[in-house]
């Protein structure tokens, strides 16, 4: 890219006067404005990262950076700076060091894409203070990665998420929404090797690329049974694509002898429907052949299915054998009737803890009875049911017995001076009663009552 078109711009681009301080170098030494030395290197180390992104690349060089900010006719001084310093952050690295610290067998395949050119300067001399040259090239590891993971996403939603090994060419083809360039394809796959997702090799001279399938931690290496299967999807695609090719002559050969019989040149005609039955018979050969192939192909993807679900039943017995270890049919039968035992105790328990609280009921009936009769006992007696108090007063018996007379001697004069209490007292003394008084209290009570009028007299 050479100008700034197709990349978003930060609100500051046009600010003059912050443009002059970011387009500006750095100081040689940081320490004497820190905070403007950072706040420039942000700016455009974020940057870089958001031109890449816009573009579709993952990869850049100081010369493109140069042209794509150019401002003015003016190019950023600093670059060569913040190259540095993302390096140093590991934030970007060299394409030829990318591709070496994965596996030396893409250096060897990578057709121009990812030849180590001769090394003009080292990580040493990044780190320092050397020139960066323009023409090197940086792999942004967070774009990388990025590409990475659409790429795998866009195989496995695709119709060839079945097949384990495909071609170079059917990849870029795959991905051409998702990588602008065979180069960021490369380093998508990079980086999909280097994540343990994708294996690429070299099969007489052409490039194939594994898949990890899904399920998998990583992919496996390239095998002799998936480079079979590979030839034989080859083959299929091989076959099918010249059984087309003869059908389209076979018509094309119907619609010349068509033309040749309403010109009148029947012997013509009937050569170009000899040859018709010939392409015809040709095609029927070779779409034999297609079919057995896919017979295979088919056998082979159900030999997988077989042979998965023979693991799988494997990891089941182990795992059922593992888990019965200790249990056998005697163990077994002695907990059942362990549980029987437990079960009619339990049952013979209920039985009695039932019986124990209906003999407590029985009992809380009784209870309740004599409760209602201390509860009647206790009620106040009204005057109205005592017995009538006798007007007469107190005649000594007929015939005196002498052991009366001295009994009634010894007992104390009967005041004859009046009480000083009424009736209305003595009954609102006796409504005051309680259950805890004494029957005794109760009665002298009313005896009081009784001898009232006679000692009133």
């Amino acid at each position: 890219m050479s100008d700034t078109s197709n990349i978003t711009l930060p609100p500051e681009w046009d600010d003059e006067e912050r443009m002059n301080f970011l387009f500006s170098d750095f100081k040689e030494n940081r320490d004497v404005n820190p905070a403007d030395w950072d706040s420039k290197l942000d700016f455009w180390t974020e940057l870089v990262v958001r031109s890449c992104r816009d573009r579709g690349t993952v990869c850049v060089s100081l010369q493109e950076l140069s042209k794509t900010f150019r401002r003015k006719e003016r190019s950023p001084l600093g670059l060569a700076t913040v190259v540095q310093s993302m390096a140093r952050c590991g934030k970007i690295q060299r394409e030829s060091e990318f591709a070496a610290h994965v596996d030396c067998g893409w250096l060897s395949w990578g057709v121009g894409l990812l030849l180590v050119k001769p090394l003009k300067w080292t990580f040493s001399t990044l780190l320092g203070s050397s020139r960066v040259p323009l023409e090197e090239s940086f792999v942004v590891i967070e774009l990388v990665k990025e590409k990475a993971a659409e790429l795998l996403r866009v195989y496995r939603s695709s119709e060839f998420a079945s097949r384990s090994i495909l071609s170079f060419q059917e990849l870029c083809a795959l991905s051409s929404d998702v990588c602008a360039d065979e180069s960021t394809l490369c380093m998508a796959l990079l980086q999909l090797q280097r994540d343990k997702q994708v294996m690429v090799s070299l099969h007489e001279g052409e490039k194939i690329v594994k898949f990890s399938q899904p399920g998998q931690d990583r992919v496996s290496p390239v095998s002799d049974v998936d480079i079979g299967i590979y030839q034989l999807q080859r083959s299929e695609k091989l076959l099918g694509e010249r059984v087309e090719k003869l059908g389209l002559e076979a018509d094309k050969c119907k619609e010349e002898a068509r033309m040749l019989l309403r010109e009148g040149k029947k012997s013509q005609a009937l050569r170009c429907l000899r040859g018709r039955k010939r392409v015809e018979k040709r095609a029927d050969n070779l779409f034999a052949k297609l079919e057995s192939i896919r017979g295979i192909l088919d056998r082979i993807a159900q030999s997988q299915t077989d042979k998965m679900v023979m693991q799988a039943y494997q990891t089941g017995v182990a795992a059922l054998r593992l888990s019965l270890k200790d249990v056998t049919v005697e163990r077994a039968e002695n907990l059942v009737d362990q549980i029987q035992e437990l079960c009619d105790t339990q049952d013979e328990v209920n039985q009695t803890i039932s019986s124990g609280v209906t003999g407590a009921d029985e009992d809380m009936d009784e209870l309740e009875q004599e409760l209602k009769s201390l509860l009647d006992e206790s009620k106040p007696v009204s005057i109205s049911v005592l017995p009538e108090v006798p007007t007469n007063g107190l005649r000594p018996p007929a015939e005196p017995n002498l052991a009366g007379d001295n009994l009634l001697s010894s007992l104390p004069a009967v005041p004859y001076m009046p009480l000083n209490i009424s009736t209305e007292q003595l009954e609102e003394e006796l409504n005051q009663l309680t259950l805890t008084d004494s029957v005794l209290r109760k009665k002298q009570a009313t005896q009081w009552v009784r001898l009232l009028p006679a000692l009133a007299v």
